[in-house]
């Protein structure tokens, strides 16, 4: 047991059947025991630069699935605050959203939130707070961790955790404007077979979303989660607010788009006018 962390409610990880009713724990639990706790060193110094500003903490978990991250958050960090802070976990599927709810009512966790949405439905729901801390988005698929980010810089987050998931939107757009671009530009070579086109597209689409928040004045830090023998989805980005400046940030996403061809994508990247300080 000395792989479980001090503190930790064993029921707790019975019940995310990480542990069998017997204590037991096997290669998969483990494997994906140490992912969240690897994420949770992470998180934790960003929640505790938070309460040197106010004690309450927003935390908003995208795609939260069955809520592995927030239970073993709220159980280690925001079980032992005796104030407003809360957890919501954001998910599609109703019935982990309904398991979710049963568990934390389970476990008295009544710091807790989970509601059905989808991502992008979570930016104009009046059930969550207009301003939140910090945004986590762990494995969210495809265009739903761009929708994590929009929501996160609506709600003016001070900190976003991202483990970017199965990229397949900007290969697309790459494979669909390769046929007439292979003709011209060398660059193309990059992406001309299909692999490369999946794995380059994969790529750049975080390149993309780490400008993106450069251009609203985020501290980008991109780093592994943990190593590639536990998940080839393995990419971290942390961003913290530190009003940098925007208007280089801005200028590169925009060049990077128009010359990889992804013009039609500035919307996905641009969403709202980035203020050019």
């Amino acid at each position: 047991m000395h792989e479980i962390k001090p503190g930790q409610s064993v029921e707790l990880l019975k019940e995310l059947h990480i542990l069998t009713r017997d204590g037991k724990m096997n290669q998969d639990s483990r494997r994906k025991l140490k992912q969240v706790y690897h994420l949770t060193q992470f998180i934790e110094p960003l929640l505790q630069e938070i309460q040197k500003d106010h004690q309450d903490i927003q935390l908003v978990d995208h795609g939260a699935g069955k809520s592995y991250l927030g239970f073993i958050l709220y159980d280690l960090f925001f079980k032992k605050l005796e104030n407003g802070s809360r957890i919501y976990g954001i998910e599609a599927r109703g019935e982990l959203v309904q398991r979710s709810q049963e568990l934390a009512r389970r476990l008295e966790f009544p710091g807790m939130s989970f509601l059905t949405l989808s991502v992008a439905e979570a930016t104009s729901s009046d059930l969550l707070p207009a301003k939140v801390d910090i945004v986590t988005a762990l494995h969210a698929c495809d265009t739903a961790t761009d929708d994590a980010i929009h929501f996160a810089l609506q709600k003016e987050a001070q900190s976003i955790v991202l483990v970017p998931c199965c990229q397949a939107e900007v290969a697309s757009v790459l494979r669909k404007n390769k046929g007439k671009r292979l003709g011209g530009d060398v660059l193309t070579e990059i992406w001309r077979h299909p692999l490369h086109t999946r794995e380059f597209g994969s790529h750049i689409t975080n390149v993309l979303r780490c400008l993106q928040l450069e251009s609203h004045g985020y501290q980008v830090n991109v780093t592994e989660l943990v190593g590639w023998e536990h998940s080839m989805k393995n990419e971290l980005i942390i961003a913290k607010y530190k009003d940098l400046p925007r208007r280089r940030p801005a200028q590169r996403l925009q060049e990077l788009l128009s010359l990889l061809g992804l013009e039609e994508m500035s919307l996905r990247f641009f969403p709202d006018s980035v203020a050019l300080i």
